[in-house]
């Protein structure tokens, strides 16, 4: 064993060792903001009776991007970045997919040209996994589950050195370009903890994007699981994602 001293792992060491190779979740614009967590919620609610879903119907959504609007405009998600985004299928006569996702300041698709036999949209966010990745690789305890089911990250215990950023499956974390820390889909905490629902919900026109409590048997959501068949994205990888799809193409992984 060497005699030289250990050295204690610093802010700047996890930085360094975490490699320039982040991958990051690119799209539409915004802001910083503040730290999400269980510190928010109204002091008559109790997370413990609750288990929060999710779910997207990809037979409704049409692509309109007012989810998109709606996310960054609640949690001021920085220019370039999302938390939610929506991706749209293009499968051609040879069945060859193309896939891409709006981009610029008012999230519009790029008009492509070229013979296409089936299209639609997929919403996408974090899918806060029972037996999430993410928070089993972060070092210092800053990505967290709630009693309630949500997947969180404590902006003040956050170093940001982006393990969970390269472990989540499903590409729905990065770095923020501001306060350079993980930042994510809270489910709008601050607003489920109030009656709420979460920003991209209320917004959608077509109520493609439904969210409920998993915990009670009457609830929309599970009314909806119970009466439809739904796929999760990835489930081989055991993660258990709490966000199901209806009507998912066999195309979408």
């Amino acid at each position: 064993m060497s005699s030289e001293k250990t050295r204690a792992l610093t802010r700047r060491d996890l930085l360094i060792g975490a490699g320039a190779g982040l991958l990051l979740v690119t799209c539409g614009p915004a802001r910083a903001k503040r730290s999400e967590g269980e510190g928010q919620v109204t002091s008559d609610y109790d997370p413990t009776s609750h288990f929060w879903g999710y779910a997207v119907d990809t037979t409704r959504c049409i692509g309109c991007n007012a989810c998109m609007r709606a996310c960054r405009a609640e949690n001021d998600v920085p220019d370039g970045y999302c938390r939610t985004w929506v991706e749209r299928y293009r499968i051609d006569e040879r069945g060859a997919v193309d896939v891409d996702i709006a981009k610029g300041k008012k999230l519009r698709f790029t008009p492509k040209s070229g013979a296409v036999v089936k299209a639609f949209f997929v919403p996408k966010i974090c899918n806060h996994c029972t037996k999430s990745v993410c928070t089993q690789v972060c070092p210092v305890g800053a990505s967290y589950q709630t009693r309630d089911g949500v997947v969180l990250v404590d902006e003040k215990r956050c170093i940001g050195c982006g393990y969970c950023v390269q472990a989540c499956p499903y590409g729905t974390r990065f770095i923020h370009p501001v306060s350079h820390v993980a930042s994510k889909c809270t489910l709008c905490y601050h607003r489920i903890t109030r009656g709420l629902l979460p920003a991209c919900v209320q917004a959608c026109p077509r109520e493609a994007r439904l969210f409920g409590d998993l915990n009670d048997p009457t609830s929309k959501l599970n009314t909806i699981l119970r009466q439809r068949r739904y796929r999760l994205l990835r489930p081989e990888l055991g993660t258990h994602p709490k966000c199901f799809y209806l009507g998912l193409g066999s195309e979408v992984i």
